[in-house]
């Protein structure tokens, strides 16, 4: 693979680079500043036991639905609020911490990886599909179908031996206060430190998000300019067919299975008679997080003992059970809906008046100021710690 990359890149040196620009575009005027507040909240939050607290309450829901610990809420909640990696990530540190087991950590792992509301409905449905009402249909079949993933993935590792017999069965505010305060005396670091660390480890994942999102912007086009692209979505015509889909969008969805967004938009830009196969394929390459987010994520894993194989099942799992949704909910969710408008608004209003279009415009006008202030300002922190180990 690497001789493969190496001789494509001498041999198409301009694609590579426009390719590897739109991905560098892509991390920092989107990724970097959309996903960097939830990072550093993340790890100020587990650092003052903010997490613990909300791991007693929820612990009666959690274990019943999910068969995780009440803090796994904490990776739920921060995952869908900003999207992937942000699952793997706070995964990772719960178990880095002991709070979770290995096998618990893999359940999680499985479905707090999901698309967040601003792709799902600022990218997705207002920048490719040009439909805000679109959104509501394709953020309930992703989020639920996830859901559902959690669920059935509560059973694995079920035969395995427990290392934790002991539970928290009782429930109290005064109980997730006592965990909160024990958790925060045993971090003995000033606050400025916890900030200064939770800034650095956040930088630190989202360059490697960054590198990723380059490698695989590259990789596709070098793909589709070698003909390799072109031949394996010879096979997946065929499996389209199956399921009686359009065989034209074989190509969109293949490039859908490496990188989300290319492949999204590659989707939505084909002619077709119904909407319905748009939404399936796209509700199903959401589900399935892409190769570059499943690289992201096996990055983030590879700190720890926790496995990539049950993330990577959940995956396919997640895909088909958000397309089943999305073709039993299109027809009340969105047909029906769009029937019942009496006042028609025209496109160019909904789209402007929509607050998801108004947050990426807002993301890609100032983003990259946002991203270099923050690397700049992790060099100067990483420059005082050097100072003071000196």
């Amino acid at each position: 693979m690497t001789i493969f990359i190496t001789i494509s890149l001498i041999q198409f040196p301009d694609q590579a680079l426009e390719a590897s620009i739109r991905g560098l575009n892509l991390w920092w005027e989107v990724v970097f500043p959309s996903l960097l507040p939830f990072f550093i909240t993340a790890e100020l939050l587990l650092a003052f036991g903010v997490v613990n607290f909300i791991g007693v309450l929820f612990e009666p829901i959690m274990r019943p639905l999910f068969n995780i610990p009440g803090v796994g809420s904490f990776g739920w909640m921060m995952g869908m609020a900003s999207g992937y990696p942000t699952g793997a990530k706070i995964a990772a540190r719960l178990r880095e911490e002991k709070q979770l087991t290995r096998i618990e950590a893999e359940r999680l792992v499985a479905f707090t990886n999901n698309s967040s509301p601003l792709f799902i409905f600022g990218a997705i449905s207002v920048g490719f599909f040009h439909d805000a009402t679109l959104g509501v249909l394709i953020a309930i079949c992703h989020y639920s179908s996830n859901a559902f993933v959690g669920i059935a993935m509560r059973f694995h590792g079920r035969n395995e031996k427990k290392k934790l017999q002991e539970r928290r069965k009782k429930v109290s505010i005064t109980m997730a206060f006592k965990a909160m305060h024990r958790t925060r005396l045993k971090d003995k670091r000033p606050f400025g430190e916890i900030l200064g660390d939770a800034v650095l480890n956040s930088i630190k994942t989202l360059i490697m998000v960054g590198g990723f999102i380059t490698l695989f912007s590259v990789l596709i086009k070098l793909l589709f300019l070698v003909g390799v692209t072109p031949a394996i979505a010879s096979v997946i015509q065929g499996i389209l067919s199956l399921f009686s889909l359009p065989i034209e969008f074989a190509l969109p969805f293949l490039s859908g299975l490496f990188e989300i967004t290319i492949g999204a938009n590659m989707i939505t830009q084909i002619t077709t008679d119904s909407l319905l196969p748009k939404v399936i394929l796209v509700s199903f390459i959401l589900g399935f997080n892409g190769f570059s987010v499943q690289a992201q994520v096996a990055s983030i894993l590879a700190k720890t003992d926790i496995r990539f194989l049950p993330y990577f099942f959940a995956r396919f799992l997640h895909g088909t059970i958000a397309s089943i949704l999305t073709i039993i909910l299109f027809k009340p969710l969105y047909l029906d809906k769009q029937a019942s408008e009496t006042i028609d608004i025209p496109v160019s209003q909904t789209l402007d008046d929509n607050i998801w279009t108004k947050i990426v415009d807002l993301l890609t006008q100032n983003g990259a100021l946002f991203t270099f202030f923050f690397l700049g300002l992790a060099c100067i922190i990483l420059y005082r710690k050097t100072v003071k180990k000196q």
